[in-house]
């Protein structure tokens, strides 16, 4: 009988670094063929890009393959069944396959899907990572002033208030086998200890939890956790499963993106400096994307997370690619697509 190909889901919100601990990982997998599945939310494909150029040997650019149309919970069928038919196809067949979800996936659906026959017999969920921004966490982003909701609940008891991104930061621990609070090298130790604490409140379950820096963490960590995950998902229902227990289908209506297409970016450290207040003054969740500097033979990567924004030149113009500044907006529903548009595009 042929031995089942482990698969390893890395999750976690919007901006956690989990695309910096998979290209650790490709570098440093010790002579293991992996394939990458890679889901994002919004037609920018950005985090494949950054992952076929990072050199590992044994992951090639067709190792990877990228999905753009939709978060990969809400796409099961259409989109992961048919890719993880594709993969296990290939002659020779990966050892091991990792997914890297989109910020805003449920990884519950996912694992669910390995339950199918076709996919089952073949593969086994090696285990779920959840990539925690540590960051993020002291800073407040995924908690609510519950105090202050329950007074408003008292005085209007038709008050509707759920928080999608508190609510899918649980999802995501919830399903998890393993917890890497990244980002650690930001916060001193009693900021690592409250986060620590507040993750932990987050969840029944009682997962592992390691902290990284710089999304440093051993593929020895990562990979050969030997869960089976796609057996145990009936224990790690999402809000939404517990909420809808009649099947009623999950989406992502709480969410948008749009893609912002700019000129040539002269000065890109004002730019940047600037577009911090855009990013905060419309609570912009996530925006990530490629700036075309003038004179500059590299091409130069943007990644932001509410107001933190990372830029480095990743790698030279490629011969007859067309230089463009394209970035990709992620927020809330509610989201002013014009407002942010032209805040952004007055910047340039």
């Amino acid at each position: 009988m042929q031995q089942k190909i482990p698969a390893t889901v890395i999750t976690g919100f919007l901006g956690a670094g989990k695309t910096t601990i998979i290209r650790n990982l490709l570098q440093n997998a010790g002579g293991k063929r992996i394939a990458l599945i890679i889901n994002e939310f919004g037609d920018l494909g950005v985090d494949g890009d950054v992952l076929k150029d990072c050199g590992a040997e044994n992951c090639s650019a067709d190792d990877i393959i990228e999905l753009t149309n939709g978060c990969i919970c809400c796409t099961v069928a259409d989109d992961f069944i048919p890719t993880m038919t594709q993969l296990l196809a290939r002659s020779p067949r990966p050892d091991h396959i990792v997914i890297e979800t989109s910020g805003l996936a449920l990884p519950q659906p996912l694992v669910a899907a390995f339950n199918w026959p076709d996919i089952r017999t073949q593969v086994t969920v090696d285990g779920v990572i959840t990539v925690v921004d540590s960051v993020a966490v002291a800073a407040g982003r995924f908690a609510d002033d519950h105090d202050a909701v329950n007074a408003a609940r008292a005085e209007d008891a038709s008050l509707d208030h759920d928080n999608p991104i508190e609510e899918l930061f649980e999802d995501q621990l919830t399903c998890a086998d393993l917890i890497v609070l990244n980002k650690t090298d930001l916060l001193d130790a009693a900021g690592i200890a409250a986060v620590r604490a507040e993750v932990l409140s987050r969840t029944e379950r009682k997962p592992a939890m390691i902290e990284a820096r710089n999304g440093e963490v051993s593929a020895t960590v990562l990979l050969g956790l030997g869960i089976g995950t796609e057996d145990d998902v009936g224990n790690r229902l999402s809000h939404h499963e517990i909420e809808h227990a009649d099947g009623t289908p999950h989406d992502h209506d709480e969410f948008d993106s749009f893609i912002l297409d700019l000129g040539p970016i002269a000065e890109p450290v004002t730019f940047i400096e600037r577009l911090k207040a855009v990013i905060g003054r419309h609570d912009v969740l996530r925006l990530k994307g490629f700036v075309d500097v003038p004179g500059k033979p590299m091409r130069l990567q943007l990644q932001a997370v509410d107001s933190r924004v990372d830029h480095y030149f990743d790698r030279a113009w490629a011969p007859g690619e067309v230089r463009a500044t394209r970035l990709v907006v992620i927020g809330l529903h509610d989201m002013d697509h014009a407002a942010v548009r032209g805040a952004i595009e007055a910047l340039v």
